[in-house]
């Protein structure tokens, strides 16, 4: 992970860290848009993000996902991912990131974000720590926290989950029944 925050400042942050926040487009995946004939849309999600969404959510880290599309694909992903806190054709994000907010009682020094684009920069601005991919607009590399080494759609997430169990020195706890 490339870091633009120092490594010390940025773990403090993480401590406090009880809700990671989501972007889809770019970050749950590559980015590409794929259309069948048919129009229906299909996407392609990483099987190593859903590992890392479930155990930050075994171990007391709630996920959200706010996407600017809407997508049937997406809601039953987070159905099978039990993420609950979905938020689909918010273009405005930061206002969803607050609808959320006041709904279940988290504050923005407890938020993580990872996005890659325009619409996330808001919001990437206003949490504790705003994550991004190598795949991102180099307008959110220049603000974002810290940048994976895995892009969009190729295990980012799960590197961004790790990291933030780590920081919080619960991922030997969150992988222990898998040894």
């Amino acid at each position: 992970m490339h870091f633009n925050l120092e490594p010390a400042e940025l773990i403090q942050r993480l401590l406090k860290i009880r809700l990671l926040v989501l972007d889809v487009d770019g970050v749950l995946t590559s980015g590409a848009l794929y259309f069948s004939d048919s129009g229906e849309e299909i996407k392609a999600f990483c099987v190593l993000d859903g590992q890392g969404i479930k155990l930050l959510q075994e171990n007391g880290i709630s996920v959200a996902i706010i996407s600017g599309r809407s997508s049937p694909l997406l809601t039953r992903r987070a159905h099978n991912l039990g993420v609950t806190l979905l938020y689909q054709g918010r273009e405005d994000k930061l206002t969803a990131l607050d609808e959320l907010c006041l709904a279940n009682g988290f504050s923005y020094s407890e938020i993580a974000y990872a996005g890659d684009d325009l619409p996330d920069i808001q919001i990437i601005k206003t949490v504790a720590v705003g994550f991004t991919v190598p795949n991102a607009h180099d307008s959110i590399k220049e603000i974002a926290h810290a940048c994976t080494e895995r892009s969009g759609g190729s295990g980012a997430v799960r590197e961004i989950a790790d990291f933030i169990l780590q920081s919080q020195g619960k991922y030997e706890q969150a992988i222990a029944r898998f040894l």
